[in-house]
């Protein structure tokens, strides 16, 4: 349903511990009452996502998290003054109000405010928390549009909240800076030089061996159906009748045969590069190709979480990964 009409009915929804996916400015998001053990649990079943793998709880405005979970770090909250609402996670100690699941169990919790009015338009007329990772199956491309969720989801999901394309199209950068030098646990669509430029010196350590400790830090995350590779230089035409698709940076590629071409930013700009990825993904996901080669962008602000994406969903599909 419209955005615009549909926030009362989500809310409410929310509230009775049903399941609403909506627009952030990062991805859609697919939420539940993160008060509620038993509706976080409903996200797991809907995304078949592992139970060690935590969940992001959303709130409508910044002065919320001092509410929900006590005494802020001062980085932590000079950060959040900084940055929200807007496409940055935070990691701050659970509160006891927050359910173990929400957290697979850990000790910390992600939170973030988003930078979409109608998102925390929903949260506060749902007057809870709201977890929502991105609304589709787990592991799978991330949806930057409604009819991305409902082909993912279909009926697993109470209510779909239509905002049009989301405007960053990748997801949040999380950081931990409760103790010492911020550490950047997963590349996102706050640039790490953004960071920088307001906190300093910060550690980029983007992955995970064993439970996450954030969500989106697995090795292999983030794929289309269709196996994947990254471009390692100049790709040679098929010669075997294989249908392959191209995702390219800039412009389309000169040599190959090609079935299906996507280009991020003719223009060159990352941001829109970012945008468009898991659309123009989804788009060669739908093509028929028996295989979609992915061209890196330059690995320098947003572009280093493209390049991070695009490793992930690469990984996916590796023999040894």
């Amino acid at each position: 349903m419209p955005v615009e009409s549909g926030i009362a009915e989500a809310a409410s929804v929310l509230r009775a511990g049903g399941l609403v996916a909506f627009p952030t400015e990062t991805v859609y998001g697919l939420g539940a009452n993160a008060l509620d053990a038993r509706a976080a649990a409903r996200i797991f079943e809907a995304k078949q996502r592992p139970s060690f793998d935590p969940l992001i709880t959303h709130l409508a405005d910044a002065a919320d998290l001092a509410g929900l979970v006590g005494p802020v770090p001062e980085a932590v909250a000079a950060l959040a003054e900084r940055f929200w609402p807007g496409p940055l996670t935070l990691i701050v100690d659970r509160p006891a109000a927050i359910p173990p699941i929400v957290t697979s169990g850990l000790e910390t919790m992600a939170v973030r405010v988003p930078d979409e009015a109608s998102a925390r338009a929903l949260i506060a007329a749902a007057g809870v928390p709201v977890a929502a990772p991105s609304a589709n199956r787990f592991g799978q491309l991330s949806p930057t549009r409604a009819e991305h969720v409902v082909a993912g989801l279909g009926g697993a999901v109470d209510v779909v909240l239509d905002g049009g394309p989301t405007r960053c199209g990748i997801e949040s950068t999380i950081v931990d800076a409760r103790g010492g030098r911020p550490v950047v646990l997963r590349l996102g669509a706050l640039p790490v030089e953004t960071l920088v430029e307001a906190v300093g010196p910060v550690t980029v350590r983007p992955g995970s061996s064993g439970q996450p400790v954030a969500p989106g830090t697995l090795a292999a995350h983030y794929a289309p159906r269709t196996p994947l590779r990254v471009a390692g230089g100049a790709e040679p035409a098929a010669g075997d009748g294989t249908r392959r698709g191209f995702l390219a940076f800039r412009e389309r590629p000169a040599g190959g045969d090609w079935a299906a071409v996507e280009v991020l930013s003719p223009g060159g700009d990352l941001t829109v590069a970012a945008a468009r990825l898991f659309d123009a993904l989804h788009r060669l996901d739908a093509a028929g190709v028996t295989e979609i080669v992915a061209e890196r962008v330059p690995d320098v602000g947003v572009g280093r979480a493209v390049n991070d994406r695009l490793g992930r969903a690469a990984a996916t599909w590796r023999s040894d990964a």
